[in-house]
């Protein structure tokens, strides 16, 4: 029996961005939001709006701040978070 040993290779962390498949991992995905385009840093299927707390699956994304850090579920999300900055309330 011959037996072969492998040494680990060191754990990296492999970014996608929205064009590759993330699998069908289910739960929330954390993404970093870039200009023009977005990448996974951990699979999952969807992301939270941050106004209204609604799930958005990734494919379906298309609304985020790249200042803030966070996704819209529509245009008038991102009008009611903008809104709530210009008048000081969150």
């Amino acid at each position: 029996m011959l037996v072969r040993l492998y040494a680990a290779a060191p754990r990296e962390r492999h970014l996608l961005n929205r064009t590759d498949r993330a699998g069908s991992i289910p739960g929330e995905a954390e993404v970093k939001y870039l200009d023009g385009d977005f990448r996974v840093v951990r699979p999952g299927v969807f992301v939270r709006c941050a106004v209204t707390g609604a799930e958005i699956p990734l494919e379906e994304l298309r609304y985020w701040s790249v200042d803030l850090q966070e996704a819209y579920v529509s245009p008038q999300a991102v009008l009611q978070r903008h809104a709530a900055a210009y008048t000081g309330k969150k």
